[in-house]
């Protein structure tokens, strides 16, 4: 199994090269922004409390992303690994 990362600033090429990564290796491709809206609209337990952290204008922490990504790792299993665009959210 592969699992990437693809991390550059805004406009550096990571969805051209997500795309070449996805097609060569069957890749699920999980998107951070795209998984948090998804949660949000389905109005479950987590996207509510990331709601509130985004309408009261802070950054949703890693421990409700890396929820929220658990979630969507166990739903996607038609897979050789999967590419993350947009984790981790916080600078070490």
């Amino acid at each position: 199994m592969l699992n990437l990362i693809l991390f550059r600033p805004p406009g550096a090429g990571k969805g051209t090269q997500a795309e070449m990564f996805m097609s060569r290796y069957n890749l699920n491709y999980i998107s951070t922004g795209e998984t948090l809206r998804s949660e949000i609209k389905a109005g479950s337990a987590l996207g509510l409390k990331a709601k509130t952290i985004i309408e009261a204008g802070g950054l949703v922490d890693d421990e409700i992303i890396v929820q929220i990504i658990g979630n969507a790792l166990h739903a996607e299993r038609r897979s050789d690994g999967f590419l993350f665009d947009g984790f981790p959210r916080t600078y070490v």
